[in-house]
């Protein structure tokens, strides 16, 4: 009995020696923590072991493999671009939907902050398992998606006019086939005045358990939003380019003054996304809107060809421009981090919680004088710039702007 006792004393003493020198794989130090989910915003210590968080605290003592300093950063979750295009290859004409158009996702992600996109309707459930064995196998970026209610993708043209291509059944079910990838419905481009493409997104949605996102594409007569956000969409359906003017639809202000029912359907749980874009962001909606209360539940940037190089450039671009126009930078956090994942039903993802992936972006926020552009060509100037200076994604640094990491050459 007393060798029993004093092995079972043994081990124990083993077990907290062990635990007690136990280092991390990274600790990242001093940074000024922002994390929307746990109410954190505060300067705090952050650990990462084995590619999740393993701890976060005022300050941590434990030895580490790589220790970053981020003092004067701001420490967050990684970013979430629920609204982007991502389905690239090198069909012609094919606009969206495995052409030119769209981007691979790892050269515009990580230095902006990103870890995750979803693909916002560049396939249908035709070529959906295109897509994945492409884009999905080959990024290291994580990447979800919304299936486009036409089969064919978001091919441009009159392709997207195809009502007979809209088929809600076989949306869903191959929605319901790949759950780890597909987390929406999208209706984009479709240019007549019928609620016909509208109701089988949403009956796709149905169907499969997800939201719809909804980008009008403009009509001649006017498509009425009202109906659209009151009536047709469900709480948890998203609106894109919730602050675009394009011609042959409706917009959220209208003289000045945001519309009555725009503050009804969010407060009724419909989101609204920014969707930037090249041609879906401007402040004469947008000042007005965020004056007057409508913020974004969402930023997204609509990344693509047609916008990387025009006024929308990259996440912390678009964020930056918010930042100037009247959201905190607390808000601002919030609509790319923990607000995404929760419109997708991705709750694991957009915080640093213990035991969550470490997926992490450290951020300065610059000082000066910058110019910031709409889809219109008008400039507004701002005092503040989201930075990106380093990312991580499942605890690997895969972006380092100005080597944090490293150590100076003698």
């Amino acid at each position: 009995m007393k060798q029993k006792l004093l092995y079972f004393l043994f081990a124990i003493c083993c077990f907290a020696s062990s635990t007690l020198g136990q280092g991390v794989d990274v600790l990242i130090k001093n940074g000024h923590v922002i994390d929307p989910k746990n109410n954190i915003d505060a300067v705090m210590d952050i650990a990462i072991t084995n590619n999740k968080i393993s701890e976060i605290a005022q300050k941590i003592s434990k030895t580490a493999k790589k220790t970053i300093d981020a003092t004067g950063l701001y420490v967050v979750p990684g970013l979430i671009d629920i609204h982007g295009h991502h389905y690239f290859g090198t069909e012609q004409d094919a606009y969206l939907s495995d052409s030119y158009a769209a981007l691979p996702p790892d050269g515009f992600t990580f230095r902006s902050g990103v870890t995750t996109v979803v693909d916002a309707g560049g396939s249908g459930w035709r070529n959906f398992a295109d897509f994945k064995n492409k884009a999905f196998a080959n990024s290291r970026t994580r990447m979800f998606a919304f299936l486009n209610i036409v089969g064919s993708g978001m091919r441009g043209g009159a392709a997207e006019q195809n009502v007979s291509d809209m088929d809600a059944k076989l949306t869903a079910m191959v929605a319901k086939q790949y759950p780890d990838q597909i987390v929406g419905i999208k209706l984009a481009h479709y240019m007549s005045s019928e609620w016909t493409p509208t109701d089988r997104a949403v009956k796709a949605g149905e169907l499969a358990g997800i939201p719809v996102m909804v980008d009008f594409g403009g009509a001649e007569p006017l498509l009425s939003w009202e109906t659209l956000l009151l009536e047709k969409l469900r709480p948890g359906d998203i609106i894109t380019h919730c602050y675009g003017q394009t011609k042959g639809r409706m917009h959220v202000v209208e003289n000045g003054k945001v519309q009555p029912y725009a503050f009804a359907a969010q407060k009724r749980g419909i989101i609204f996304d920014v969707g930037h874009g090249g041609g879906s962001f401007t402040f004469e909606q947008a000042v007005p809107a965020i004056k007057q209360g409508l913020k974004p539940n969402s930023i997204s940037t609509d990344l693509h060809t047609g916008s990387m190089n025009g006024g929308m450039k990259d996440m912390s671009n678009v964020m930056s421009k918010l930042l100037n126009i009247g959201l905190t930078l607390n808000e601002v956090i919030t609509c790319s981090t923990w607000n995404p994942a929760q419109i997708i039903n991705k709750k694991e993802l957009g915080h640093l919680s213990v035991g969550a992936p470490a997926d992490v972006a450290l951020l300065s926020l610059d000082k000066g004088t910058f110019g910031y552009i709409d889809v219109n060509g008008f400039k507004i100037a701002g005092d503040k710039k989201l930075v990106c200076q380093m990312t991580f994604r499942d605890g690997d640094i895969v972006w380092d702007l100005n080597g944090l990491a490293n150590t100076y050459y003698k």
